[in-house]
């Protein structure tokens, strides 16, 4: 039976600007890098990112079960973490696939990115430099501001944006039936540039509005929230959901479980950060462009924007 020696490094970065979302401000990114070293001193590295507000573990939750485990794990062990840790499965899947060669290799020149602006006006100015960088797909946080307040930003930033860029807004589940309504009625009028999809925009117990939102209008809607976890993933698919889908693979789970999931099923996916480190993105990248059924831009920066504190 295979035995590997447990590796922990906790890591903490800090945002160059703090990340403005429905669910609050974002300043510091906190996780752990999770190393299963063989025998022969072969190491995989796999990295456990959670973000509680999607519905993942707390860090400290994640800390908590690392340390019970026993120093030296077996697959038993490794196959065995609670669904109720999902970015634990994801580390440690990760890593028990590194150590064979199942990670990264060149798939980042097989992708398109997309570019995160800021909420409010400030992306006005913030597209400039992304557009210089190469990315042609942008992502905008909305249910920041008051509805009124964002939709004449929206309408100023369709205008100076260049033709033909594909524009993503994310609500981050901050919407009403009413307000989404508007958006979406909205988006109708826009000729310039393409509104991509709305992203999450009802809390994820919505299921059914945001199902028949999907059905009245031509923009899609994407779910996030709603399928954090391969769990959710697997019940909105069975309820029949066709629409686009944001997986953030580094909560989602065991990667290799994903995988097991996505093979067969045309599912309009786009694979998104959770903000981790190399070692998560390699292991999400390699994921995307195996299930890159569209191909659309996936939800990364070309990047890291993350400094260590």
């Amino acid at each position: 039976m295979s035995c590997y020696r447990l590796l922990l490094k906790p890591y903490r970065w800090k945002f160059e600007q703090p990340l403005k979302t429905h669910h609050g401000l974002w300043e510091v990114r906190e996780g752990l890098l999770v190393g299963l070293e063989q025998e022969d001193g072969v190491t995989g590295w796999g990295e456990v990112a959670p973000i509680p507000w999607f519905g993942a573990e707390t860090l400290e939750e994640a800390i908590a079960f690392f340390n019970q485990l026993p120093s030296v794990l077996t697959n038993i062990e490794i196959s065995s973490v609670p669904n109720t840790l999902p970015a634990c499965q994801f580390g440690l899947g990760s890593a028990h696939q590194a150590i064979y060669g199942l990670g990264l290799t060149s798939a980042e020149t097989d992708l398109t990115f997309c570019g995160l602006l800021p909420a409010g006006e400030a992306a006005l100015v913030a597209w400039q430099p992304l557009w210089q960088q190469g990315y042609r797909t942008f992502k905008w946080k909305i249910a920041v501001r008051p509805i009124e307040v964002e939709m004449g930003l929206f309408q100023d930033l369709a205008a100076v944006l260049p033709t033909g860029t594909k524009l993503r807004l994310d609500a981050n589940g901050g919407l009403t039936v009413k307000e989404a309504t508007q958006w979406l009625k909205l988006f109708q009028d826009v000729q310039r540039i393409q509104v991509e999809y709305l992203e999450q925009p009802l809390h994820p117990k919505q299921f059914k509005d945001m199902a028949l939102l999907c059905r009245s209008f031509p923009t899609p809607i994407a779910l996030d929230e709603s399928v954090a976890t391969l769990a959710q993933l697997e019940h909105c698919y069975q309820r029949g959901w066709t629409g686009v889908m944001v997986i953030k693979a580094a909560i989602a789970g065991y990667p290799q479980r994903l995988a097991d999931f996505l093979t067969g099923r045309q599912i309009d996916a786009v694979f998104s950060s959770v903000f981790e480190t190399d070692v998560g993105r390699n292991a999400t990248l390699s994921l995307a462009k195996a299930f890159n059924a569209k191909g659309r831009a996936v939800g990364f920066s070309a990047d890291s924007k993350l400094k260590c504190n």
